[in-house]
């Protein structure tokens, strides 16, 4: 059933890893299979035994041609540098080519202690579990780049975080677990090979367009090109109001994918200084400040790579600091360019920064949904015939809609300069305006049912209305709601 293993990063030298095999569980039960992530893989779904596949995906036994291992590599966390975290509760089964052509990791989280634990008892609660696996995939069918879920494993055992909790395995499938953290664990030691040696296995998997450079200006444009990525990846966050929670070194992956779901959730009514993490408690990565942690991030990978960029330090030095800067005016374009086409704009004016500023005011001032709002103003393209007719279903999310009836004048005038007509307005902003988002009640809800029931029927439901999320579904409107205020979620948890 299981595709062939290719085995890229056990090859290696050993110093980049540690083998290690998952540990047993007493009763693992397949919960959640991802059956078209399989079909794309490379799995023979024809032979698919579910007890067969409930003891690969939780570490009970290994897939044939794997070769388990917990990667190195250290992290800024929340700004104080770990030179030594490491996969504590993970294995890299390997990596296996998917229909398509692409490399992709298959890894088990929560597949027990391993020599990076800490202390750790190296296993996962079902809930961050659950979380990641369907926060992953509604991501990605939002069209943001990110790591994605595989199979989802409860384990028959407890585990114990603020209270106890039915534990279970996330296999996770991702183009790469190489994060700024890996980087920085070796650059950190002092060993410059080994810095090198990633760098090319990073341009070999994720920007094979720079193989062909010469080495300086090769090592150099893999630091621009992740820094493009990040700017992209950041702004597409940015305009769905996700906000990540844990925006450590070691969750920045070298390939562009939003990688390690924990304490993270989706904004409802708008606020820039949004933090929802419990363990963010000077608001580090609120939602604001998430362009410029990525900065931040991008700032500690330029200096790993520096003795590569070029031999003379002060040269280093000054390319790689032009190439981080750059991310400023990159991630400005990617942030305008998502916001203009959530306001249903091709056409680029001088003027559309401003525009798009004076909605979130507009949003703050009222504090209204996020989602709801732009995906409402579909609804509000053309002005209606009496002031009560204008815009009645966006109007209605905002406790004070005066900000909004200044700005909607402004707004359709300048669609009007797109030249197209409404129904093409309304289905540009329809096709990137979601209607359903995982939003956190939902999230807490799903997780409750499965934690302290095992009933796993919101989970499923929620999943199949994530699947089309720009799309209404009649039936389901509650899902597009913001949560009532007796289940409003002020406060997220990570599940380590």
């Amino acid at each position: 059933m299981f595709p062939e293993f290719t085995l890229r990063y056990v090859r290696l030298p050993e110093h980049f890893y540690i083998r290690f095999d998952p540990v047993p569980v007493p009763a693992p039960r397949l919960v959640a299979f991802n059956r078209p992530l399989a079909e794309e893989l490379g799995f023979d779904l024809d032979a698919f035994d579910e007890a067969r596949a409930a003891e690969w995906f939780s570490g009970n036994a290994v897939p044939p041609g794997a070769e388990p291992i917990a990667q190195a590599y250290a992290g800024h966390q929340f700004g104080h540098f770990n030179p030594r975290l490491g996969d504590g509760r993970a294995v890299l089964l390997g990596e296996v080519t998917d229909r398509d052509g692409r490399l992709r990791d298959v890894q088990l989280k929560g597949a027990g202690m391993t020599p990076f634990s800490r202390g750790a008892d190296g296993r996962a609660p079902l809930g961050p579990v659950l979380r990641e696996y369907l926060v992953s995939e509604a991501m990605h069918r939002l069209g943001v780049p990110t790591t994605r879920a595989l199979a989802a494993v409860t384990s028959g055992e407890r585990v114990f975080r603020r209270v106890p909790e039915p534990g279970a395995v996330l296999t996770r499938v991702a183009s790469s677990h190489l994060r700024v953290g890996t980087f920085q664990y070796f650059a950190a030691r002092g060993e410059h090979e080994a810095v090198r040696t990633l760098a090319d296995l990073a341009i070999e998997r994720h920007y094979p367009q720079l193989e062909g450079l010469e080495e300086g200006e090769r090592y150099a444009a893999l630091l621009e090109a992740a820094v493009g990525r990040q700017a992209a990846l950041v702004a597409k966050w940015m305009g769905l109001g996700f906000i990540h929670g844990v925006m450590n070194t070691d969750n920045c992956a070298i390939s562009g994918e939003t990688i390690d779901y924990g304490p993270c959730a989706f904004m409802e009514a708008y606020d820039p200084a949004t933090v929802f993490s419990s363990i963010d408690e000077q608001g580090r990565y609120a939602y604001r400040n998430q362009p410029w942690l990525a900065l931040w991030n991008l700032a500690r990978l330029a200096e790993a790579l520096l003795p590569l960029i070029d031999a003379d330090q002060q040269r280093a030095v000054e390319r790689a600091t032009a190439l981080v800067e750059a991310f400023e005016p990159r991630y400005g374009a990617e942030w305008l360019a998502v916001f203009r086409e959530k306001l249903g704009l091709v056409q680029e004016e001088a003027g559309d920064r401003e525009l798009v500023e004076g909605l979130l005011e507009a949003l703050q001032a009222g504090r209204a949904d996020f989602t709801l709002a732009f995906r409402r103003l579909s609804e509000a393209v053309e002005e209606g015939e009496a002031v009560e007719d204008d815009a009645p279903a966006l109007l209605a999310l905002f406790e004070n809609d005066a900000a909004l009836r200044k700005w909607l004048p402004r707004w359709r005038e300048r669609l009007a300069r797109e030249g197209v007509g409404r129904e093409e307005i309304a289905a540009r902003l329809n096709a990137v305006n979601p209607l359903y988002i995982p939003r956190n009640h939902l999230v807490e809800r799903m997780i409750a049912a499965a934690a302290e029931q095992d009933d796993f029927g919101p989970f499923e439901a929620l999943r199949q209305v994530l699947a089309e999320p720009f799309t209404e579904q009649p039936g389901r409107e509650e899902y597009a709601q913001p949560a009532p205020s007796t289940e409003r979620v002020f406060r997220t948890f990570c599940g380590t």
